[in-house]
């Protein structure tokens, strides 16, 4: 048998997933007191707010690099 790879394709999409990784491993982008909502420091809402973002930012790389079936 011959064993049928496909080629991995490199998307530039996928360089998106960099942008939350950046964000969040830098501390000197969020490593502040203020502003703060409902009394929670810049510090920790700042990095809460990635979640959501990153579920977002992966849902697209996973849309735009899928394979059509």
């Amino acid at each position: 048998m011959h064993d049928q790879t496909r080629p991995r394709r490199r998307h530039p999409i996928k360089l998106l997933l960099l942008i939350p990784l950046i964000a969040v491993l830098v501390p000197e982008f969020y490593n502040f007191a203020s502003p703060s909502i409902g009394g929670t420091p810049f510090f920790y809402w700042y990095q809460l707010a990635w979640v959501p973002g990153v579920a977002v930012v992966t849902a697209i790389v996973y849309f735009a690099t899928r394979s059509p079936r």
